[in-house]
């Protein structure tokens, strides 16, 4: 337990075969697009604007084709009225590079 507690320190954490992600959204952007890390949350930007939970819903589908997943395999944890949530992500086959290099930076302090 101690682990994924650790874990969690960043935006991202391992559960199993699933990718947990912390988000800041960012609505109504110039363009859909993975930020970079800002405390716990990785910031996100999406085109659509925040009415009814659309722009999470957007985002949903940006990040299924980010990372190769449907997006019956991203599951809105919490957050999806507001630009703070958490993202659970079954058996991603792409890592963006910032996920990717926040993990394997964590696999070398775990070491």
């Amino acid at each position: 337990m101690a682990d994924k507690k650790a874990a969690m320190n960043s935006f991202c954490a391992w559960d199993g075969e699933t990718l947990v992600l912390n988000v800041l959204g960012k609505p109504s952007a110039k363009q859909d697009v993975i930020g970079k890390a800002k405390g716990n949350q990785l910031k996100i930007s999406v085109t659509a604007t925040p009415v009814g939970g659309k722009a999470t819903d957007h985002m949903v589908r940006f990040l299924a084709k980010e990372f190769g997943v449907t997006t019956n395999d991203i599951e809105v944890v919490f957050g999806r009225f507001n630009v703070n949530k958490q993202l659970r992500i079954k058996s991603p086959k792409n890592l963006p590079s910032v996920i990717n290099k926040q993990l394997s930076q964590e696999l070398k302090n775990t070491q």
